[in-house]
C-alpha cells in the first residue's frame, strides 16, 4: 500500500523526506529566527507566549516538556514563573526540558544563556526520548504543523504525560472573519516571504513556513485530532481575531 504524502508546505512529498525538508528549513534561519518573530509579528508573538505561560501556571517541581521549543522562547518564562512560585512558598527546583528536532536552533537557545531549570535534547515530537507518564506539562508552540505525523505527536504527547497532565498547543489558525483573512492573506503571501529574503537572506523558508500555516488544521479540526489522541477537556482560545490559537487539553 502507498503510504499517504506529507505536507510541505503547498506541495505533497514522501513522509520520508519531509523532515529533512524541514530540518533544513531551520538549520538556514535558525541565528535569526527570534529577529524574524519579532518583525513578522511586529511583537505580537511575545503577548501570545505570555499568554500561555500564564495559562499554563508553572509550579516548583514541574517537569515541563518544551517540545519544538526551539531557541527557548517559552521555556525561560516557564523556567522564571515557576522560580518566582518556589521563593513564594518552596519546593524543589522545576524543569524545563526544551525538545527540538533541529540542533542549530538548540544551538541558538544555548548561546542565550538559560537559566538553570532549563534543559536540551534534540528530539523528535513522534518518538520522544522520554518514558511513559513522567511530565506534569506539554507545550508546543508553531512546531506542530512541521512534523509529518501530526495525530502521532499528539499521541506522543499525551503519552509522557501523567495522568491530569496539561497539554498546551499554541498554533497559527484560521482567523475569525472574511476580511481578517483576507487581510491576513495579503500580509502572509505579499510581505513576510519579503522580509525573509532581507533579513533572513531566505525568501524560501518564509515562504514555506506561509504556507505550511494554510495546509494546518483549523480550529474543530484539531480539537477533534486531540480527542482521538486521548485527551479530555479540549478547548481552544483564539488569539487576535484567530490568526493564532492556543489549544488545551488534559490527560
Amino acid at each position: 500500500m502507498t503510504k499517504p504524502a506529507a505536507t510541505f508546505g503547498f506541495k505533497d512529498v514522501d513522509p520520508a523526506d519531509k523532515p529533512g525538508l524541514v530540518r533544513g528549513v531551520f538549520d538556514r534561519v535558525a541565528r535569526r529566527y527570534d529577529l524574524m518573530n519579532d518583525l513578522m509579528s511586529v511583537g505580537v508573538h511575545r503577548i501570545w507566549k505570555d499568554m500561555v505561560a500564564a495559562r499554563l501556571n508553572p509550579q516548583p517541581g514541574e517537569l515541563i516538556v518544551d517540545c519544538a521549543g526551539g531557541t527557548g522562547d517559552l521555556a525561560f518564562r516557564f523556567a522564571k514563573m515557576a522560580r518566582a512560585a518556589q521563593l513564594r512558598r518552596g519546593g524543589d527546583d522545576a524543569c524545563v526540558m526544551v525538545v527540538d528536532y533541529n540542533a542549530e536552533m538548540i544551538a541558538a537557545g544555548r548561546e542565550r544563556t538559560p537559566p538553570p531549570e532549563v534543559i536540551w535534547a534534540v528530539g523528535d515530537a513522534q518518538a520522544l526520548p522520554l518514558p511513559d507518564a513522567c511530565a506534569d506539562a506539554y507545550v508546543i508552540a508553531f512546531g506542530i504543523r512541521n512534523v509529518t505525523d501530526i495525530e502521532q505527536a499528539l499521541r506522543e504527547a499525551r503519552r509522557v504525560l501523567k495522568p491530569g497532565g496539561r497539554f498546551l498547543c499554541l498554533e497559527f489558525s484560521r482567523p475569525v472573519t472574511e476580511a481578517l483573512q483576507k487581510a491576513y492573506d495579503l500580509y502572509s503571501f505579499k510581505v513576510i516571504p519579503k522580509v525573509g529574503e532581507w533579513v533572513a537572506h531566505d525568501r524560501d523558508a518564509y515562504q514555506y513556513l506561509v504556507e505550511s500555516i494554510r495546509r494546518f488544521p483549523d480550529q474543530a479540526r484539531f480539537a477533534e485530532m486531540m480527542t482521538r489522541a486521548g485527551f479530555s477537556r479540549v478547548t481552544w482560545t483564539n488569539f487576535t481575531g484567530g490568526v493564532a490559537a492556543l489549544h488545551q487539553g488534559w490527560a
